[in-house]
């Protein structure tokens, strides 16, 4: 293999390393997020829950 082939296989294996990083990157940045406002929806009683008993039977 000449060197200039061997240039373009390592610089396209170092771009698609980088952009594996990236994505892995993003998706961590989303779930935090979602996870965050999870959390936030979970702590944050709601207005009418436990206000009430349905005696219906």
């Amino acid at each position: 293999m000449d060197i200039a082939a061997l240039s373009i296989a390592m610089n396209q294996a170092s771009l698609s390393q980088n952009v594996s990083i990236a994505l892995t990157k993003k998706v961590l940045e989303s779930t935090e997020q979602n996870s965050a406002e999870l959390i936030k929806m979970l702590e944050t009683p709601h207005p009418t829950l436990g206000n009430s008993i349905d005696l219906k039977a």
